[in-house]
C-alpha cells in the first residue's frame, strides 16, 4: 500500500540540523539516565554491604560477652557480661540508633529489647539480615545464632538514615557529574553537527543565489573542500546535473539559432518568387514560380530534419543506448531502400562485403542517420561519368568499417578535414555548396556517440585522384554476440554484392 504524501508546510518542517540535534539529545538522556539508574543500584548494593557487615561485626562483639550461667534450678542458663557503660558504648553511633537483644535457645530473652524477636536462620547459616519497622522507623536486623553446649541468638538492629543519606548523596554527586559530562558531550556534538552540515547550507545558499542561466560547475570549494564524502558526492552529483542541464539547453538553443539561420534565406526566396509570380498574369511564369516555391520548400525541409537530427545527435550523448547490432543486415536495409532513387537519378548504386556477419556496438538509429547522410550526400554531389556509389564493409583491427565511395570530382586532404565541421561546404566551383553543410558533420557526431570515427579520403588514390570515401569506423561488440547473439539474427535473402 503506498505511503500518503507529506502536506506537512515547508516552513514548518524541522531542520536536518535540529532533527539531528534532537535525536543526539534525546539519546543523551536516555543513556543519562539509564546511567543514574544503574549507579543507583550498585551503589545500594555496596553501601548495604558495607553497613550489614559492620552489624554483623557488632553481633559477633556482643555475642563474645555472653557467658553461660550456673544450672541451678530457677536460674538463668546465659548472661550477658557487661557492665552498663559498656553497653553504652556498644549502642553509641553518631547518627543512627542501635538496639540489640540475646536470645536463649528456647526463645528466653537474657539481655537487651524484649521486642526485638529474632529472624529465623536458614539451614547451614549462621546469620541472616531482615528488614524491621519499630516506632514508625525503618530498621536493619541481623541474626547471628552461636550454636554450641547453651545455644543462643544475638539480634541487632540499626536505623538506616545514615545508609539512605550516604546513597542520596551518592545520587546526587554522581548525577551532577553525569550532567556536566552529558552537557559537555552534547555541545561537542551539536557543535560538530553544525560544522559537518555547513557544507550543505553553503551549496543551499550558492544555489538559491544562481540566476536561472547560470549553468556553470560549483565552486570546488563547497565540493572538494567538504569535510564527508557525503557531502562531496551531493557536490558532484550536482555538477552533473548542471553539466547535463547545460548539454540540453545548449542543443536546444542552437537548434533554434541554426534554424532561424538557415531558413532564412529559403523565406525569403519563397517571398520573393511569390511576390513576383502576383506581379504577372502569365500562367507559365506562375507555373516557373510555383515550381520554384516547391524546389526552396524541399530544401527548407530537408535543412529542418538536419537540424533536428543533428539536435537530437547533440543531446543524445547524455543517455545513448548502444547494443550488439548486426552491421550488415542494417546496411543491406538501408541500400535497399536508396535503390530507387539511385535507379531514378540513373546512379550505379552497388553494396560489397555484406554477405558475412558484422556485429557492432552501436545505436541501429544512429547507423541508419549515418548511412542516409552519406548515401544523401553521394547522390548529390559525388556523381561522376558514369555516375557510380560503392557501399562496402569489411573488418580491420577491432573495428568495422563502413564506407560510402563515390566516383565524383573529391575534394582535397584539407578540405576534406575542414568539411567535417558544422556549416562547413565544399567549393562552388565543384558543386559542393548546394546544402546547408550539416550532413558530414551529423555523421561524425554519431560516429563520436558511438565510439567510433569519420574519416575522409580519396575513393581512388594515385595521380589522378578521384572520387570522396567516407569510411566510419565503429567498434565491434562483444565476441559473444559476434559469434551467436541477437545481433546476427536478422537475416534476408538480399545477396551481399548489389547494384541498381
Amino acid at each position: 500500500m503506498p505511503r500518503p504524501a507529506d502536506t506537512t508546510p515547508a516552513r514548518q518542517r524541522p531542520a536536518l540540523r535540529e532533527r539531528i540535534g534532537r535525536h543526539v539529545l534525546l539519546s543523551l538522556v536516555l543513556i543519562w539516565g539509564l546511567g543514574s539508574t544503574v549507579v543507583l543500584g550498585v551503589g545500594n548494593h555496596f553501601v548495604a554491604e558495607a553497613f550489614d557487615r559492620a552489624l554483623l561485626d557488632d553481633a559477633h562483639a556482643l555475642a563474645a560477652h555472653v557467658r553461660g550461667g550456673d544450672a541451678a534450678p530457677g536460674t538463668a542458663p546465659l548472661q550477658l557480661d557487661l557492665t552498663q557503660r559498656e553497653v553504652g558504648l556498644l549502642r553509641f553511633d553518631q547518627s543512627e540508633t542501635v538496639w540489640f537483644a540475646v536470645y536463649g535457645d528456647g526463645g528466653a530473652l537474657v539481655a537487651g529489647e524484649a521486642d526485638l524477636a529474632p529472624d529465623g536462620v536458614a539451614p547451614g547459616s549462621t546469620h541472616t539480615f531482615s528488614p524491621l519497622r519499630r516506632d514508625g522507623r525503618e530498621l536493619r536486623r541481623v541474626s547471628l545464632r552461636i550454636d554450641g553446649p547453651q545455644p543462643f541468638t544475638v539480634v541487632m538492629a540499626q536505623t538506616t538514615a545514615e545508609r539512605t543519606q550516604l546513597l542520596r548523596r551518592l545520587l546526587v554527586y554522581s548525577g551532577l557529574a553525569q550532567l556536566w559530562l552529558l552537557v559537555a558531550l552534547g555541545s561537542w556534538l551539536l557543535r560538530g553537527i553544525e560544522r559537518d552540515l555547513r557544507p550543505l547550507s553553503d551549496l543551499q545558499d550558492a544555489m538559491d543565489r544562481r540566476d536561472a542561466a547560470d549553468l556553470q560547475p560549483l565552486p570546488q570549494a563547497l565540493t572538494q573542500g567538504a569535510a564527508t564524502s557525503d557531502v562531496q558526492r551531493l557536490g558532484e552529483a550536482l555538477d552533473g546535473l548542471l553539466a547535463r542541464v547545460q548539454q540540453s539547453l545548449h542543443a536546444q538553443r542552437e537548434f533554434a539559432g541554426n534554424v532561424a539561420h538557415e531558413l532564412r534565406t529559403p523565406l525569403a526566396g519563397i517571398r520573393t518568387q511569390a511576390a513576383h509570380a502576383l506581379a504577372h498574369s502569365d500562367p507559365a511564369v506562375w507555373r516557373g514560380e510555383l515550381e520554384g516555391i516547391a524546389a526552396a520548400e524541399q530544401r527548407a525541409s530537408r535543412t529542418v530534419d538536419q537540424l533536428l537530427a543533428l539536435a537530437r545527435a547533440t543531446e543524445g550523448g547524455i543517455a545513448l543506448a548502444l547494443q550488439p547490432l548486426a552491421l550488415n543486415t542494417a546496411v543491406r536495409e538501408v541500400v535497399l531502400r536508396y535503390l530507387p532513387r539511385a535507379d531514378a537519378l540513373g546512379v550505379d548504386l552497388g553494396a560489397e562485403g555484406l554477405d558475412h556477419a558484422v556485429a557492432v556496438q552501436a545505436n541501429l538509429a544512429l547507423v541508419e542517420g549515418i548511412l542516409h547522410n552519406l548515401l544523401d550526400n553521394a547522390l548529390r554531389y559525388g556523381r561522376g561519368q558514369p555516375p557510380r556509389i560503392t557501399v562496402s564493409l569489411h573488418l580491420q583491427a577491432e573495428h568495422a568499417v563502413l564506407c560510402v565511395a563515390d566516383n565524383g570530382p573529391g575534394v582535397g586532404p584539407d578540405l576534406a578535414g575542414q568539411l567535417q565541421q558544422r556549416w562547413a561546404q565544399g567549393d562552388p566551383g565543384l558543386q559542393l555548396g548546394q546544402g546547408a553543410g550539416l550532413g558530414l558533420s551529423i555523421v561524425a557526431r554519431y560516429a563520436q556517440l558511438m565510439g567510433g570515427r569519420l574519416e575522409l579520403g580519396e575513393a581512388e588514390p594515385g595521380a589522378q585522384a578521384t572520387g570522396l570515401a567516407a569510411r566510419v569506423w565503429l567498434p565491434l561488440a562483444a565476441r559473444g554476440a559476434r559469434d551467436g547473439g541477437p545481433a546476427n539474427d536478422r537475416t534476408d535473402g538480399t545477396s551481399g554484392n548489389t547494384h541498381a
